[in-house]
């Protein structure tokens, strides 16, 4: 049985995301509506440009959809995928485009996974598979949608969804995520660490 009631109001899949990547990152974009471009947001933002754009393709025989609009009411989601193929048999392969270097990060995978559970409910197809594109390398990185990283992608919406409830920034974590954050000036993550820490001398 899912946690979630079918009436919920959804929550965006770029969301679980941010939140696994740092729960406060979170917090500031999706409740504060906080945002600050840095360099690789800005490259980010010149990637998906080329792939945001919502069109239809075919390609040695696999349909290609762009910007696909994607859903999920028994989870409460909602977003777009940057690309999806359509397979000879019909079977939806998400591809969600980084920026960045070729390598593991949790919070891609969730979200990926995410879009793939979105995908199965729109479509009534199982999606076993996905894959993330590097730019810089110009490669992908094959996802299996596996039991763990299904229930991973469950568990972060209910948790998402709560911290959304509380209305309230976490803590700053403080750690080297933060040197890639675009909203280092915003958070403020080793001030807030320091007072912390007077607070409790």
């Amino acid at each position: 049985m899912s946690k979630f009631d079918r009436d919920l109001e959804q929550i965006m899949v770029s969301a679980l995301q941010h939140y696994v990547y740092c729960p406060r990152q979170c917090a500031l974009i999706h409740i504060e509506d906080a945002w600050e471009d840095n360099i690789f947001t800005m490259r980010g933002r010149r990637v998906h440009e080329l792939v945001d754009i919502p069109d239809g393709m075919v390609r040695d025989g696999i349909r290609i959809e762009r910007a696909l609009p994607i859903w999920s009411d028994s989870i409460g989601l909602v977003g777009r995928a940057d690309v999806v193929e359509f397979l000879s048999d019909g079977t939806p392969y998400p591809v969600e485009h980084k920026v960045g270097p070729r390598k593991y990060r949790a919070a891609d995978e969730v979200q990926l996974c995410a879009q793939a559970l979105c995908l199965e409910e729109m479509l009534g197809l199982p999606v076993p598979e996905g894959a993330l594109y590097y730019h810089r390398s110009r490669r992908r990185r094959l996802v299996a949608f596996n039991d763990e990283l299904r229930s991973k992608v469950i568990q972060v919406a209910f948790e998402v969804r709560a911290l959304f409830d509380l209305g309230t920034l976490p803590p700053a974590l403080a750690d080297r995520r933060c040197t890639y954050c675009s909203l280092l000036e915003v958070c403020l993550p080793y001030v807030n660490r320091l007072m912390k820490e007077e607070y409790y001398q």
